[in-house]
């Protein structure tokens, strides 16, 4: 059961084992001006992509072996989904839980000793994952045991504060098990959705108010390094980003709190806008900890948001896509964690929409399966869906923006640095992941610039859509000034994978316009404000690979005081992202650059504020 890390090199390699001819393209033409472009500047490094084992796991174990060895290889291996996160549920006892399937098995025995033969299910997943060498192994708890709870149930009630290191020691001791067993738990969150209780007992859960995280991540930090674990802590796992927003800058505050945080996690419920996802890189640029998005599912009737209905179309798979690109391209996350990989909430028909089952999981199962005897999977397009990031965009890609995209279309790029040398030696050679999301009807062109002066060359295209799942398709031509060109499918998924000889990048310049004033960014001697747009030198702006906007001034830096223009240095300060929506983003403070007061006015001033996703912080290139 050893776990062995796979390189970015064979990952790669192996996700594009997908059988098929190809057809070429013809060749591409020269630069277009108009393109979507590849930022030249990497945004933030993917951690992993992942998603839940809760409560599926103890239906599973009642299925045949086969069956269950099936189900991991379609989540683990690289013929699957290839997932490089799985969440392990720890079990809190399920003590007046009403639903079986939801009331998992904890290792706590009356006298304090553990038998650890219990969770059945769950531990044969774990092991499952830890045999294919997924390389980031959560254990994620809805509620502590019900011994240490103050209503002695495993749904609503809080965790007794005079247990706090009890509670502390048993993570800790599940965490030594599983080590020894050969499935060492990379990361562990101590508390889910902490604002619901769960009351209902339809599942686990408990409260966990603001002002006791902190106690919690500090005793179980202190715990695991007693023992000399390298289990890093992630929290708060908010429901939702408003959440998160207020309430982490608050606990993780708190005096020796921070040190025992290693990432920062966040559900996505609330269906945020780019203002909130925004601020999530805000909050998380604030404490200085990258963001996960740990938990989203149950979107339905067209939409991202909260709603009841079973879809496995690709109407599903398509919002489930949108949801990763915003979280990756707006709130800057590393991590991207679907709920449950299987679910049993199929509704009256396995094959087509309806508003009886739910939007939940990846792969279905009947369930009636003890009684019927159907241990039949039933797949969905959000599997697909899933699979055109977790196959390609492993643990180590550098997420670049994507600027300039069609109407109707989300491109995110992911450069493999890994990859880069290769194993007989000579010439360098990198990889560049690009999923497409064509949300239109029709079929929709699309022209991409890496703003590179090496040859990029094309190597795969795997196409999700109504009739295709991970279909190998025509490669997208590539010019010699590193321009791709490419017909979309309507409504379909398509990843893309080139070689790169070299790693030489080019500066973009041009001038930028807001939305909301048609007028361009304009260097002033203090700093920046808007003008009418006239082709002047104090309206071209540089964008290089450090990130700076270098002005006819110097480079547009965001100080303590606000936004001034400074001698280029390649400081915090001067580093910025420009994000496909239109927002140019602080990368020290995760603020955007913003028309004060919405003013239109020629020599209105620009200034560093919350993004708001208003049309005043939307500026396009010229």
């Amino acid at each position: 059961m050893t776990r062995t890390k796979r390189s970015l090199l064979a990952t790669a390699a192996a996700a594009l084992a997908v059988t098929g001819t190809l057809i070429s393209a013809p060749p591409a033409s020269a630069a277009d001006p108009a393109a979507a472009e590849v930022s030249p500047h990497a945004a933030q490094t993917i951690d992993n992509i992942g998603a839940s084992g809760a409560w599926w796991v103890n239906d599973l174990k009642n299925f045949d072996p086969k069956v269950q060895a099936r189900v991991a290889k379609l989540l683990f291996s690289s013929k699957g989904l290839d997932l490089s996160n799985y969440r392990y549920n720890i079990g809190g006892g399920g003590t007046a839980v009403t639903t079986p399937s939801r009331a998992p098995e904890d290792f706590l025995n009356a006298d304090g000793t553990y038998d650890w033969s219990r969770d059945k299910g769950g531990r044969t997943f774990l092991k499952y994952a830890a045999r294919y060498g997924v390389e980031d192994l959560v254990g994620f708890v809805n509620s502590a045991p019900a011994a240490w709870k103050t209503n002695s149930q495993s749904c609503g009630g809080y965790l007794n504060a005079k247990n706090t290191a009890d509670f502390a020691k048993y993570v800790a001791d599940v965490t030594d098990h599983f080590a020894e067993q050969g499935a060492k738990l990379d990361y562990i969150s101590p508390f889910n959705e902490p604002n619901n209780s769960f009351d209902s007992c339809g599942q686990e859960g408990m409260l966990v108010p603001v002002d006791q995280r902190d106690d919690i991540v500090r005793a179980l930090g202190a715990e695991q390094r007693a023992r000399h674990q390298k289990t890093g802590i992630i929290a708060d796992e908010s429901s939702s980003t408003v959440s998160f927003n207020t309430e982490v800058p608050q606990w993780i505050a708190q005096p020796g709190t921070a040190q025992y945080v290693s990432k920062l996690a966040h559900h996505t419920y609330n269906n945020p806008g780019d203002d909130q996802l925004a601020k999530i890189n805000e909050t998380a640029t604030s404490v200085g900890r990258q963001p996960w998005a740990t938990e989203i599912c149950c979107f339905g009737k067209g939409g991202t948001g909260w709603a009841q209905e079973y879809d496995p179309t690709i109407d599903g798979g398509l919002n489930l896509s949108k949801i990763i690109y915003k979280d990756f391209a707006t709130a800057h996350d590393s991590a991207f964690h679907w709920w449950v990989a299987l679910s049993e909430m199929i509704g009256s028909d396995p094959y087509a929409k309806n508003g009886d089952g739910w939007n939940d999981g990846l792969i279905y199962y009947d369930p009636n399966y003890a009684t019927n005897g159907n241990q039949t999977l039933y797949f969905t397009k959000r599997y697909y869906a899933l699979g055109q990031y977790s196959k390609f965009v492993k643990p180590g890609a550098v997420a670049h923006n994507v600027t300039g995209a069609p109407s109707g279309v989300d491109v995110t790029a992911y450069d493999l640095p890994h990859a880069r040398t290769s194993s007989r030696g000579g010439t360098p050679m990198g990889k560049w992941v690009v999923v497409v999301n064509n949300h239109n009807t029709t079929d929709t062109s699309l022209n991409l610039h890496f703003n590179s002066r090496t040859p990029v060359k094309a190597q795969q295209a795997v196409r999700t859509s109504a009739t295709e799942d991970w279909a190998n398709v025509t490669k997208p031509a590539v010019g010699e000034e590193g321009q791709v060109s490419a017909t979309l499918a309507a409504r379909s998924i398509t990843t893309y994978v080139f070689d790169q000889k070299g790693h030489d990048t080019t500066a973009v310049t041009g001038a930028r316009q807001g939305k909301q004033s048609g007028k361009c960014l304009t260097a002033d001697a203090s700093g920046a404000a808007i003008s009418t747009c006239t082709g002047a030198e104090a309206q071209s702006w540089t964008y290089d690979v450090s990130g700076a906007l270098k002005g006819s001034n110097g480079c547009l830096t965001a100080g303590s005081s606000g936004l001034v223009t400074a001698a280029c240095a390649d400081s915090a300060g001067q580093r910025w992202q420009l994000n496909a929506n239109g927002q140019i983003v602080s990368e020290s403070s995760g603020k955007c650059l913003d028309v004060s007061g919405q003013a239109t006015a020629d020599g209105s001033k620009v200034i560093l504020y919350s993004c708001t996703g208003g049309s005043n912080e939307v500026w396009t290139k010229q």
